[in-house]
């Protein structure tokens, strides 16, 4: 357990180090204030944008508090997949790229104890700034539009968060296979458009995948309940995420050997 706790503190010094700390919270935080504003103020933006004919009436409904923090969630599913992809995606490859690994793997340090330090370190940041950022929405669209439960935005946050951890743990994967970063990139981002594409033109077949995840969270915050096959989905995922994990373990223990 000591030699697991110097790892992860590695793992935050490493992070402080590289502004991860502050900046992915505040993408998360930014992205999370911009829709309950944009929302409330689009309508003023078109006319002052726009040249519109004199008496031309041009009405924009504001959305509902529901409808703005679901908003939001499709900010995440674009911009905050990219920013978490891009922030992780050499979490193990730059290290055997630099050799850092090696220095550390030459003394009696259990591979599992070095794949979770780091797998543990992403999920807590993904996470919390994933929840900063909504809070931050939530907090706007209070203010600017309509109250929302906080009961009713951490089911439909924590469901969504899921989906995340799902993410981050591919490129975890990828990570301990490849050494290119670009590569582990490349691969991360087509599983996550991959697996959505499919699971949304397949659905009938398909409602066990990770990506369901996002329209239940949906669900969640718009109606109180989530769409069928929702403990299937949820369930599957966090069997996926220990696959993958144990895949990332022996998947780099084997190569480190075999190097």
């Amino acid at each position: 357990m000591r030699q697991w706790m110097v790892l992860f503190k590695k793992e935050w010094i490493e992070m402080t180090r590289n502004f991860k700390i502050l900046w992915i919270p505040l993408v998360f935080i930014l992205l999370g204030i911009m829709q309950p504003v944009t929302s409330y103020y689009l309508p003023e933006i078109i006319k002052a944008a726009g040249e519109l004919p004199e008496g031309a009436v041009f009405e924009i409904p504001i959305p509902s508090p529901q409808e703005v923090i679901v908003q939001t969630l499709g900010q995440y599913s674009l911009i905050g997949i990219l920013v978490l992809v891009l922030a992780f995606m050499g979490i193990v490859a730059a290290e055997k790229s630099s050799g850092v690994s090696d220095i550390i793997l030459v003394k009696p340090v259990s591979f599992a104890n070095y794949i979770t330090a780091k797998w543990v370190s992403v999920v807590l940041m993904t996470i919390g700034s994933f929840l900063l950022g909504v809070l931050a929405s939530w907090y706007y669209t209070g203010v600017l539009i309509g109250d929302i439960g906080f009961g009713e935005l951490m089911k439909g946050a924590l469901v969504y968060g899921t989906w995340l951890v799902f993410l981050v743990t591919v490129t975890l994967l990828l990570s301990s296979l490849f050494k290119s970063n670009l590569i582990v990139a490349f691969v991360s981002l087509l599983v996550a458009i991959g697996l959505s594409a499919i699971t949304s033109l397949l659905s009938k077949w398909m409602s066990w995948s990770p990506a369901r995840l996002s329209t239940h969270a949906s669900k969640l915050l718009l109606t109180g309940s989530p769409d069928k096959h929702f403990a299937l989905s949820l369930t599957i995922s966090f069997l996926l995420v220990l696959v993958l994990l144990i895949s990332s373990i022996y998947l780099f223990a084997k190569k480190e050997r075999a190097a």
